[in-house]
């Protein structure tokens, strides 16, 4: 059997546990592959897919701050990824061609089951941030959960017309899928409003990063719907201040690492066909 290739590209990227779950799969199926954590920066993105194209690698994952800007140097884009707007998964087929996909959002939406969220075609959800990971968030929210209103707060939406570009196209990507969801954007600040569902998708509190209290503080926690759930993509550090400032309302709460564990055996039955042992790949990054 060939030795395959494979990695995770992004910047920063070192505090990444992708190749040790990966790696752990590999073993356990006694598979001969590698993957490997790769510092690629928004200059490199387009030789990081040539790479992948030329055949030096079987296939990538994609994570911050690559996983919008990554769309326009593929072949194809995946259905996943197309309502989405996002993709964190590149295949190379046999022909050379890279195709994107999302599993982040059937991820997330796996997560957010697992704590509690059920469908709710009455309920209201908090995103925090507007990268590729919070569309990924509405997605799952709306498309996945049926959730009513999903409100999205990020620093960028100072600027108006940014957050209407971004709602609009939110809007039209989740309309294409037949979701109904209403879509509101705000500044980051603590309006009081019970959500049911909150999901923190920004970088804050990550390991190289700041403290995550500028996010945390964006949330009225004690005006959450009872029996609230959150959830927070980071999982380096595995608690942040968003997690944290849950806990001190007694809102159940999780890190990424779950979602982590979803999106790439997800990932891995694109590359190989093959269902991976997810047990394995949790304890593996434990």
């Amino acid at each position: 059997m060939r030795a395959m290739r494979f990695a995770v590209i992004g910047d920063p990227v070192s505090h990444s546990k992708s190749p040790v779950m990966h790696t752990a799969a590999f073993r356990a199926l006694g598979l001969p592959h590698t993957y490997e954590a790769l510092h690629v920066s928004e200059d490199e993105l387009f030789a990081a897919v040539e790479r992948l194209r030329a055949g030096e690698f079987d296939g990538l994952n994609v994570t911050v701050p690559h996983k919008q800007r990554i769309l326009n140097f593929v072949n194809e884009v995946d259905e996943s990824a197309a309502l989405v707007g996002a993709s964190n998964t590149l295949v190379r087929g046999l022909d050379g061609r890279v195709t994107a996909y999302n599993t982040d959002a059937a991820a997330l939406a796996s997560e957010l089951r697992a704590l509690g969220a059920t469908a709710h075609q009455e309920a209201s959800a908090l995103v925090l941030g507007a990268g590729g990971a919070a569309r990924s968030a509405i997605v799952a929210l709306s498309v996945f959960l049926g959730y009513a209103r999903v409100v999205v707060r990020a620093r960028a939406f100072s600027d108006s017309e940014l957050a209407d570009a971004f709602r609009l196209d939110v809007t039209r990507r989740l309309a294409s899928a037949g979701a109904e969801t209403t879509i509101s954007t705000e500044t980051l600040e603590p309006k009081r409003e019970p959500f049911a569902v909150v999901v923190q998708c920004t970088s804050a509190g990550m390991i190289g990063k700041d403290s995550g209290r500028s996010v945390a503080g964006a949330i009225a926690w004690d005006y959450l719907s009872p029996g609230a759930v959150a959830l927070d993509v980071i999982y380096a550090p595995p608690e942040t201040d968003f997690l944290r400032a849950a806990a001190g309302v007694a809102v159940s709460g999780a890190n990424g690492l779950g979602m982590l564990v979803e999106q790439g055996a997800v990932a891995f039955q694109l590359w190989l066909g093959v269902d991976p042992p997810r047990p394995v790949m949790r304890v593996a990054i434990m």
